[in-house]
């Protein structure tokens, strides 16, 4: 049998498998989580400490939906291979989908900062802490100190040293791959978290990134971390069917933060970084949003570039409704990333 049938069919029971595994716990899942009373709580103040008075308007219709629904992603996804871990143990499979060259590293950030948003979540439901939740300053010390781990094992394990300029080549850069690292990781992080706003916002275009990923992935000899792509774009659809307006359950930080730094591990790993930008064209828009709103408030003696950040409040507040926000942000999203995808497959073709 050709080798790309092998693949595709590995994919698609991998993929199916973990799409059912997410129905079959999401009743478990949200009945837990209303009991639990793990829900959103909309914010009273905004980033730089001021009444968040427009986003409480925005928003409080939200008020009291369960949250945290990433956990039933990643809780999928590592489930599915454990399972695969499992099968082979015991010689039903030949090979498990847990290949320490190529899931190893994905896979620990991805459980990782589930664990770390799925704490904020609860704190926040809980109203732990002077603001409910984790404070941003531990939070932000907390990804540093993963993204340091994961540069450093990235740099010394994986002896990843080199980037890619798309038909330029290879640039070895050394130990600064280090903070290379630190810095895509974070960015990729805190970008998919002020994205997921709207209900199936972040969820859509994850689904977006993740799959271009995986194509890439394929194409760059990484057939494992291809398939782990692909579980994790059929768990976002699993949450996508619940989460779409109006959503019976949220993200929250557990499935952002670990989405995210996901999203710019395998960047890093395929050699595909300064792609990435365009894979998750609309995250970094956002990301850019909320900086130019900080910078021209701090610069500006309070000004405002957007009428609120990041940018599909802004949306939202001049009247688009939320559908219509979501649609077209995917829209752009594809359109964008399919350029991306395309500057990525003639850049391995230009290398071989």
């Amino acid at each position: 049998m050709p080798e790309i049938i092998i693949f595709l069919v590995t994919l698609f029971s991998y993929s199916l498998g973990t799409f059912y595994i997410f129905l079959l716990l999401q009743p478990i899942y949200y009945a837990l989580a209303t009991k639990l009373k793990i829900k959103q709580e909309i914010r009273e103040h905004s980033s730089d400490g001021r009444k968040a008075e427009m986003y409480r308007k925005l928003h409080m219709k939200k008020s009291g939906t369960p949250t945290g629904g990433g956990l039933l992603i990643w809780g999928s996804v590592l489930l599915v291979i454990l399972i695969s871990r499992l099968l082979s143990y015991i010689g039903i499979l030949e090979y498990s989908l847990l290949q320490r060259a190529e899931v190893y590293l994905p896979l620990f950030s991805l459980v990782f900062m589930g664990m770390l948003g799925a704490l904020d979540d609860f704190w926040n439901a809980r109203g732990v802490g002077k603001k409910a939740g984790m404070e941003a300053a531990p939070k932000m010390l907390f990804l540093l100190l993963f993204a340091l781990l994961g540069a450093l094992w990235f740099y010394f394990k994986l002896e990843y040293t080199q980037v890619t300029i798309p038909f330029y080549g290879h640039i070895d850069i050394g130990w600064m791959a280090i903070p290379l690292y630190i810095f895509v990781i974070v960015g990729s992080a805190n970008a998919v978290n002020v994205t997921d706003g709207l209900d199936g916002l972040a969820g859509g275009l994850l689904i977006t990134s993740f799959s271009s990923l995986g194509v890439l992935s394929y194409f760059y000899d990484h057939q494992f971390l291809s398939i782990f792509c692909g579980i994790i774009v059929a768990a976002l659809f699993g949450f996508l069917w619940f989460n779409v307006p109006p959503a019976k359950f949220f993200m929250g930080d557990t499935g952002s933060l670990s989405l995210g730094a996901t999203l710019g591990v395998i960047a890093m790993m395929i050699d595909s970084v300064f792609i990435l930008p365009l894979l998750s064209f609309i995250f970094v828009v956002e990301m850019l949003s909320v900086i130019i709103q900080l910078t021209s408030k701090k610069l500006r003696n309070g000004k405002k570039v957007f009428q609120i950040a990041p940018l599909h409040h802004h949306f939202e507040a001049i009247g688009w409704t939320e559908p219509q926000i979501v649609m077209r942000f995917w829209i752009v999203g594809s359109a964008v990333a399919g350029l991306g995808l395309m500057i990525g497959l003639l850049s391995v073709l230009s290398l071989v």
